[in-house]
């Protein structure tokens, strides 16, 4: 089976700064790949790149054999590459389930015809989204007035809206309780494998990244100095000397 992401040679340097040096990976169909290392390691950075906000210097990235590199973050979801952020974005005064209306209004390229709410259009296929992430019950609620953890499963149902096959997630267990960083991480887990999602994430907490990741890449000053399982990382000299401290 070919590989959903295909990642070779990734570069990108802002004036002197090497932020992202060389970087190649892969990623396979219901697999989850977590991107670590220290702050400015340049996970974002990469992210961006996948994502389409920053063109790259140099590199490749395949995703289901085409090569997205230069396209619009717009083009890249609707390829079927969903992404949450550190920072949840949803609209606070739009219920749960208009959020994802409207993610659903615009994987359909129909978000120029809404002239005002979006009434029952998708209400079906938006609630059976807040299904999957256990927040049906609170459908009709604005995300405005949500616990933190909620709107993250909320952000998550969005990013489902064009049935990816690829999802980035950068840090999104960010401003999380311990508990439900991993209850979140858990949930994404089922669905992804359920699914055939290839998921690639960044994330500080390290009971999330040992416990749900199935590798781990780690980069550090940009350049990627181990992979492998979570056994294979956590033992890795380098990885414990930039990353872990040695205590992990």
């Amino acid at each position: 089976m070919s590989a959903v992401l295909q990642v070779e040679g990734l570069r990108k340097a802002f004036g002197g700064v090497q932020a992202v040096a060389d970087v190649s990976f892969a990623i396979d169909a219901g697999e989850l790949l977590a991107l670590i290392g220290p702050n400015g390691a340049g996970k974002s950075t990469c992210f961006n790149m996948l994502n389409g906000q920053l063109a790259p210097d140099n590199g490749i990235a395949r995703f289901e054999g085409r090569d997205i590199v230069g396209l619009s973050p717009r083009a890249i979801w609707r390829l079927g590459v969903g992404r949450t952020f550190q920072i949840t974005a949803t609209f606070s005064s739009l219920s749960v389930r208009e959020n994802v209306q409207m993610a659903l209004y615009s994987h359909a390229g129909k978000l120029k015809s809404l002239l005002s709410r979006f009434g029952t259009a998708l209400g079906a296929e938006a609630d059976a989204l807040l299904d999957q992430v256990g927040m049906l019950d609170q459908a009709a609620r604005p995300c405005g007035v949500l616990a933190y953890g909620d709107l993250k499963r909320v952000e998550l149902a969005m990013a489902l809206a064009n049935q990816p096959r690829l999802l980035l997630m950068d840090e999104p267990t960010a401003g999380m309780a311990p508990k439900e960083r991993i209850a979140l991480m858990e949930l994404t887990a089922k669905l992804a494998r359920a699914q055939k999602i290839a998921v690639l994430f960044t994330e500080h907490d390290m009971d999330v990244v040992f416990g749900q990741a199935d590798r781990i890449i780690v980069l550090d000053r940009g350049t990627l100095i181990a992979g492998g399982t979570p056994e294979e990382v956590r033992t890795n000299p380098d990885v414990q000397a930039v990353y872990l401290g040695g205590t992990h």
